[in-house]
């Protein structure tokens, strides 16, 4: 009789192999090849005001986004391009629509990227030329942004609407049209408010070209709304290989957009944890206070820098498990808890010293982390249930 091994299963570290595309420089961030998936944003000041744009980028880098876009509508804003690119901690792309002549500005300005909306830009055709040739002398990538709102008129009375298929036309048209000067520098999106559409969009997309690809899910909606959109177009092309760089549309701060797409990524496996506290729903079998233990051992160790696993479970169901899992734990009942350090039990503890006793073990646990040398970038810290 063959003996049936018992032990560990393996387990994939991601869900597929990245879609094989170009590489493009978009200032210090490389994005397409095999360059990690990047997190951007975009500023929600007037750009003309250079101080408070340049404040909120340095929000936006310490929350962990690694490209920033400021919008480009008047003169005003073209010229404060030159400083805001030139101070700005993170590469920063212009994003231009109606009136060409500020993606030149932009250009000279010396942004790291510019992007255009083909669908907007009155005659944007007949400039391509003149962009390529600004764009090759500068070393300035250009993403071609197709949104479901301002599609091509021609595409919109061809298809009737904004369909996948019209998404990816019209954004492999004006590809195809910087390729006759030879210019490849392109990273493409093809944004719609609906993820199916998106996704089928992308789909599409990446079927037929190899350029990188910008993933968004435009106007989103709220906070909550779109982060679930987000969460689950960006998650199903993601664990298909599909997408570079991407930016969660929210109405909400721009800071909260950086911290849901560096969750995203972390959830993938494509971004190293920082901190992740997993905590039980809770329910009829809690024997103390689940949310409150969550938020306060959350504060307690939100800043750490180093990727942590912590469990607070509430019962004797999961908690031990869970606990056990993780590289620090409690698993809590009758007024008391089991605090688990790399799946071994250290101590037992009052339900009143449960919080005190993981930070300090936390603490103890990130020094010999750090004097190891086992370091992640900005921690995420997440509430799970």
């Amino acid at each position: 009789m063959t003996a049936i091994s018992l032990g560990m299963p393996s387990v994939p570290t991601r869900l597929a192999e990245r879609r094989k595309s170009r590489q493009i420089q978009v200032g210090s961030v490389a994005v397409g090849g095999d360059a990690p998936v990047s997190v951007q944003s975009m500023t929600t000041t007037r750009t003309s005001d250079i101080g408070a744009t340049l404040q909120q980028i340095a929000e936006l880098t310490a929350s962990g986004c690694q490209i920033v876009r400021v919008a480009c509508p008047t003169q005003d804003d073209a010229d404060a391009l030159s400083t805001i690119a030139r101070k700005s901690q993170i590469p920063v792309i212009a994003d231009i629509h109606f009136q060409p002549k500020y993606v030149f500005a932009a250009i000279e300005a010396g942004c790291a990227a510019v992007r255009v909306n083909p669908g907007n830009i009155k005659q944007f055709d007949d400039k391509v030329k003149e962009i390529a040739r600004a764009a090759k002398d500068h070393g300035t990538p250009i993403r071609i942004g197709v949104n479901a709102g301002s599609l091509d008129r021609r595409l919109l009375q061809k298809y009737g609407k904004a369909t996948p298929e019209a998404l990816a036309e019209s954004a492999l048209w004006e590809a195809s049209l910087f390729e006759e000067h030879d210019f490849r520098d392109i990273k493409i999106s093809v944004k719609h408010n609906d993820p199916v559409v998106m996704v089928e969009a992308y789909r599409q997309l990446a079927a037929q070209c190899d350029y990188p690809l910008h993933l968004g899910v435009t106007e989103a909606g709220p906070a909550f709304q779109g982060t679930i959109k987000s969460a689950v177009a960006f998650g199903a092309l993601l664990s298909q290989g599909i997408g570079d760089t991407i930016r969660v549309s929210l109405s909400a701060p721009p800071v909260e957009e950086v911290k849901v797409g560096n969750q995203i990524l972390e959830s993938l496996n494509l971004k190293q944890r920082g901190l992740e506290i997993v905590s039980c729903p809770s329910c009829g079998r809690a024997q103390v206070d689940v949310y409150k233990l969550a938020e306060e051992v959350t504060a307690g160790l939100t800043g750490m820098e180093v990727p942590l696993r912590v469990a607070v479970m509430g019962c004797v169901v999961n908690g031990p498990g869970e606990a056990r899992e993780a590289d620090l734990g409690v698993a809590s009942g009758n007024g008391k808890g089991q605090i688990f350090v790399k799946g071994e039990v250290i101590k037992t503890v009052p339900e009143s010293k449960i919080v005190e006793t993981l930070i300090e073990e936390a603490m103890k646990i990130a020094e010999q982390m750090e004097a190891d040398g086992v370091m992640s970038g900005e921690p995420s810290v997440s509430v799970a249930g």
